[in-house]
């Protein structure tokens, strides 16, 4: 099982549209998991014309999307569950707040977004990661999304552009 996991697009606000390198991967995708900062909902219905599309809010998203998504969600997908928050907020860092987001919570990775910078290290079992952004690197060198494989164990790359 492919997953292609994004966040931070800011669509159309950072670029026109989606980059040619991901929606390439988009191409033979099982499950898109988007973390949040979409900014409009055009994201989301150009996401969906390439398989199931599973996401929550973040804190520049318009009001059409927070109706849409939560704040916070479980996805199980291949035998795993992922755990799937923005990250914005008060206190702590951006990767503790999403840590914190789960406590308690049965999963196999946490799923954030919000800084923009690219995360992917374990914390016992737990995969914690965050895509980076495929449209607004920021201070980063190269724009970034995520790329997890599934079989019997959870396999996570970044695709850097």
């Amino acid at each position: 099982m492919k997953i292609v996991v994004l966040s931070d697009t800011h669509l159309p606000k950072r670029k026109k549209g989606l980059p040619a390198r991901l929606l390439d991967e988009l191409m033979d995708v099982d499950l898109i998991i988007h973390a949040g900062d979409w900014q409009t909902i055009d994201v989301y219905h150009e996401l969906r014309r390439n398989g199931r599309v599973e996401g929550v809010y973040g804190n520049v998203d318009d009001e059409e999307i927070i109706r849409l998504l939560p704040l916070k969600k479980i996805v199980e997908a291949g035998g795993f569950r992922f755990g799937i928050i923005h990250g914005h907020g008060k206190g702590k860092t951006t990767e503790r707040r999403a840590i914190a987001a789960f406590k308690g919570e049965n999963v196999d990775c946490i799923i954030f977004g919000h800084s923009h910078i690219p995360v992917m290290r374990y914390e016992g079992d737990l995969l914690i990661f965050n895509p980076g952004s495929p449209t607004d690197k920021r201070r980063q060198k190269f724009f970034s999304f995520g790329v997890i494989s599934l079989s019997d164990k959870i396999t996570a790359e970044h695709i850097y552009f």
